[in-house]
């Protein structure tokens, strides 16, 4: 069986960061989990500065299977992510990304 990691990368304004990484941690990420369709969640803090400043997020999502995913797609992301514009405008940049995991290696 393949994995998948979607992958959220979020340039966030520093006007509503501090909100904002409280309602990810608190509200957002725990819903997308809820769906069922994902196992886990990485919240990482991108290290590169962006020429069009603000601060910088990767979220991945791992889920069991390209279905679960096409599914999330259908049925949940729309909801969820009118809920982030509703709640922060356009006060951040998104790019999303699908990734199959090959192998995973553990020391």
């Amino acid at each position: 069986m393949n994995m998948y990691i979607y992958n959220v990368t979020i340039n966030v304004d520093e006007s509503i960061h501090d909100s904002w990484i409280t309602w990810m941690q608190d509200i957002h990420i725990p819903e997308v989990l809820a769906t069922g369709k994902f196992t886990k969640a990485l919240m990482s803090e991108v290290l590169v500065q962006e020429d069009l400043g603000g601060i910088t997020y990767s979220i991945q999502y791992t889920c069991a299977s390209k279905e679960f995913l096409l599914n999330y797609y259908e049925e949940d992301a729309p909801r969820l992510r009118a809920s982030i514009h509703k709640k922060f405008g356009n006060n951040f940049g998104v790019f999303r990304t699908e990734m199959k995991i090959i192998k995973e290696f553990f020391n």
